[in-house]
């Protein structure tokens, strides 16, 4: 086989369908975010405005998390030496472990290297450990969580988005005695829609299911401590377990699942991406503590970050730009078409300054491309203003700003 002439006809084909992903390099600006420099092709520099980032609350840049992570780095160097069984166990793991508990009103939690690590290694040590187990998932739910059932080995029932009375429809259908599990997400993060969690939990309960929320898109975000949308809702002690990420909202990196201590504790002695990876960097454990800590104390940022959602929301729609009406802070304009969406994000980015990242398939389905924009609790009217003058700008060279509102 032409090994080289197989791969490049993969590229090849990614290519044509619009598929091809390309990276803008970036390096972030401490102190000056959202604005970071830009890196062109051609050798030169140029400041841009970032529009896309999961930094929902600028907490990598915040002085507080800084100086945790400096003062980690001093104390205790730069990694673990190993995993949390061989020597990777440090004070600033099991700190954060309790903080997070805490948030979600939880007896245990335990952190991962991501989000995506979390959800693997969780729903698939439970799917695998609980005997002839049924995992009823949300047709919309990350790929992580996918992965994480499949490599479970357990039956996978899929129930249609935020459908609760389909869920009641197919848990019915299986024998009773079997254990469940309902996997689902609170912020879907392409649509930006939410989970009617309190149905689900409904459902759950009468056929005694463990039920497992993704909050990765709504911790520090919602809430009265930013304990995500199960806790802004009074619902958190009905959700068997919380995931969610430090990578977000908390602006460092890694993951995490809470819930009782027993089912921690199996998750903890069984999952194999956990026993045999490298533990968390102190210095991230300690920026991500640090970063906690700040936004359950300080509810007025997460208030300025809706604020300012609202606002461009309201702002694109007047405008006649397709933006998805949603209930979050994530605001979906729908392109539907992935050559155009791809050149409305580099026109953005060479002409106006302005980086908004193209979201194609497979992340969304074909039709549905986007640019995904996320405001944040820094963005100004000036920077509002801009995105939405370049936008129509751009659109109209392209053809693309006559588009209707999407309801």
């Amino acid at each position: 086989m032409d090994y080289s002439e197989r791969l490049q006809t993969l590229l090849s084909e990614m290519k044509l369908d619009g598929r091809y992903r390309t990276f803008a390099e970036l390096e972030r600006i401490a102190g000056e975010f959202p604005t970071a420099l830009r890196h062109r092709p051609d050798g030169r520099t140029q400041r841009v405005t970032v529009w896309c980032s999961n930094d929902y609350l600028g907490m990598g840049q915040h002085p507080d998390v800084l100086n945790a992570m400096h003062t980690a780095i001093d104390l205790s160097g730069a990694g673990t030496g190993g995993t949390r069984n061989i020597s990777g166990t440090n004070r600033q793991h099991v700190a954060l472990e309790s903080e997070l508990a805490d948030l979600h009103g939880k007896e245990a939690a335990l952190i991962f290297t991501s989000g995506w690590i979390s959800n693997l290694a969780a729903l698939g040590t439970l799917g695998r450990v609980l005997p002839d187990c049924a995992i009823f998932s949300d047709a919309l739910n990350h790929n992580s969580m996918i992965e994480g059932i499949r490599r479970s080995g357990a039956e996978r029932f899929i129930f249609r988005h935020n459908d609760a009375a389909h869920l009641d429809e197919l848990i019915s259908g299986i024998d009773p005695s079997r254990p469940k599990i309902v996997a689902f997400e609170s912020v879907y993060s392409m649509d930006g829609d939410i989970a009617p969690i309190a149905e689900i939990c409904d459902v759950a309960e009468k056929h005694g299911a463990i039920t497992y929320l993704d909050e990765v898109h709504a911790v520090g975000l919602y809430g009265p401590g930013g304990g995500g949308i199960a806790e802004r809702d009074g619902l958190a002690e009905r959700l068997t377990i919380i995931e969610g990420t430090l990578a977000k909202a908390f602006g460092v990196m890694g993951g995490y699942v809470s819930g009782p201590a027993l089912l921690i504790d199996v998750i903890r002695s069984m999952a194999d991406s956990f026993i045999f990876t490298t533990s968390l960097c102190p210095h991230l454990a300690a920026g991500a503590l640090a970063a906690i800590q700040h936004v359950r104390q300080h509810p007025e940022e997460r208030g300025r970050q809706a604020a300012n959602a609202a606002r461009l929301k309201a702002m694109l729609a007047d405008e006649g730009l397709p933006v998805l009406d949603t209930p979050s802070h994530i605001l979906p304009v729908i392109v539907g078409n992935a050559h155009l969406c791809r050149r409305i994000s580099e026109r953005l980015l060479d002409e106006h300054s302005i980086y908004v990242q193209p979201i194609n398939y497979p992340t969304v389905a074909r039709g549905q491309e986007r640019l995904r924009i996320t405001p944040t609790p820094f963005h100004t009217e000036d920077h509002m203003r801009s995105l939405v003058d370049a936008l129509l700008a751009v659109g109209s060279d392209l053809g693309w700003a006559a588009v209707p509102q999407v309801a």
